[in-house]
């Protein structure tokens, strides 16, 4: 009876394991609400696969990544996604790249979220101070990078990169993701819509409540 109760509880172990190392595929979008009627459904984790013998060389290039982009803008960069939407030929490849140029003295990537995916950067020009910061409690993980210089960014934590260089930067990252998406930290706070009650931010970051309500206006969440 002993060996009997031993072996049950080994078969009983065996069983919640099989379950265990079974998983749901990673989302590729941020959520899938179920849906009774087909006809009013989206394809999710991926896009609709063209047929293998229509395909050509155009699906799987982009062409002018060389080419310098605009940083006229408030924080000074400006960030080229090459994932499935530019080039069709990595759906289901889980890849994705990024150029990314930044302003001289100040040019910022902001403090923003992958929610699908790992980056890994490389510095091809300008002088980076870039950082992560890890779940509670935080610590911060920075350094400054010189050309030449590789960093990851873990998935889904808050990491930014900043030009400290007198030079314009360019930057290549790699995402293991076709769609890893894109979480700004200041814009998905204060420029929600419709936006966060202001008593909420308040509360939360201990700020006078005007100056709340100016940080939505500012990011276009204003609640007037």
């Amino acid at each position: 009876m002993k060996s009997f109760h031993i072996f049950l509880a080994l078969a009983l172990l065996a069983f919640t394991f099989s379950y265990a190392s079974a998983y749901d595929p990673s989302p590729l979008q941020d959520f899938c609400v179920a849906i009774n009627n087909p006809f009013n459904a989206v394809f999710v984790n991926g896009k609709f696969c063209k047929n293998p013998n229509l395909t050509v060389a155009n699906d799987f290039s982009f062409s002018g990544l060389n080419i310098p982009r605009n940083t006229g803008n408030q924080v000074g960069s400006n960030v080229t996604l090459l994932n499935v939407d530019r080039i069709p030929g990595v759906n289901t490849l889980a890849i994705s790249l990024a150029r990314i140029d930044y302003a001289a003295n100040g040019g910022l990537n902001p403090p923003h979220i992958h929610p699908r995916a790992s980056e890994i950067l490389l510095v091809l020009e300008g002088n980076l101070y870039v950082g992560f910061v890890t779940s509670n409690p935080n610590r911060l993980i920075s350094k400054v990078l010189n050309p030449g210089d590789v960093f990851v960014f873990p998935i889904g934590l808050i990491h930014f990169q900043f030009n400290i260089a007198k030079t314009n930067g360019v930057a290549i990252a790699s995402l293991n993701s076709q769609n890893p998406g894109v979480i700004t930290v200041a814009n998905a706070t204060f420029g929600t819509n419709p936006p966060i009650n202001p008593d909420v931010l308040a509360k939360a970051f201990q700020l006078d409540e005007k100056v709340v309500e100016n940080l939505q206006k500012k990011f276009g969440g204003s609640n007037n």
